[in-house]
């Protein structure tokens, strides 16, 4: 426990800034720049974050977004494990999601009042996406006050704190929420935001502050 006050407080004021910068991502942010965050969090499955962002940055500069196939985009995700399916995601949901090169899930999203609503709907009608994923994604626009990023670097620590007893081989529905609901407990306890408490965790295996 003292190298998660330790680490919190070394990057707190970071914390504060990205989670401000997802919050104005959503409020002010472009149709292309949301759009560009949900492209990043369908391709961090068993991947590295930093190449995930790398390789959406080379899709937006070849104008692949809103135009290139699925081999086009499959061949620009490099170092993406599972790339060629992740290609076949992204297409699904510029058809689904995007009107010439506007982002209608936004509004589909603000229909729902919850956190919790939002990610159901995610889960459910985007390929790809599973409860990390969905969680991810509306972290990363501001929607982080009661869920969690479950990914490797989060449960691994959570074990190594004794949140849980074990990491589990898969993560079910079910085993999500039991997860979340413990890592939302444990915040509680130590007083430390749900939102910023992900982020120390993953800091500790990465140490930096990203997304």
């Amino acid at each position: 426990m003292e190298d998660i006050f330790k680490i919190y407080s070394e990057i707190k004021p970071l914390i504060i800034k990205r989670l401000s910068e997802f919050k104005n991502l959503w409020k002010n942010g472009r149709d292309k720049d949301i759009f560009a965050e949900f492209v990043f969090c369908l391709l961090t499955p068993q991947s590295k974050a930093r190449v995930c962002w790398k390789a959406v940055l080379e899709l937006r500069k070849k104008n692949l977004f809103f135009k290139g196939n699925a081999d086009e985009i499959s061949k620009n995700l490099k170092g993406v494990r599972f790339h060629n399916n992740k290609a076949k995601y992204i297409v699904y949901a510029r058809r689904k999601f995007l009107k010439g090169e506007r982002f209608i899930l936004k509004d589909i999203l603000n229909n729902f009042k919850s956190v919790f609503e939002k990610r159901e709907f995610l889960v459910k009608n985007v390929k790809g996406m599973g409860y990390k994923e969905a969680s991810h994604f509306l972290r990363n626009t501001g929607f982080y006050e009661d869920i969690a990023v479950l990914d490797r670097h989060i449960i691994k620590n959570l074990k190594k704190l004794k949140v849980i007893n074990e990491v589990p081989a898969s993560l079910s529905k079910k085993k999500y929420f039991e997860i979340e609901d413990k890592m939302r407990k444990f915040s509680k306890d130590i007083n430390i935001p749900l939102s910023h408490l992900d982020f120390i965790l993953w800091y500790k295996e990465t140490k930096e502050v990203f997304k």
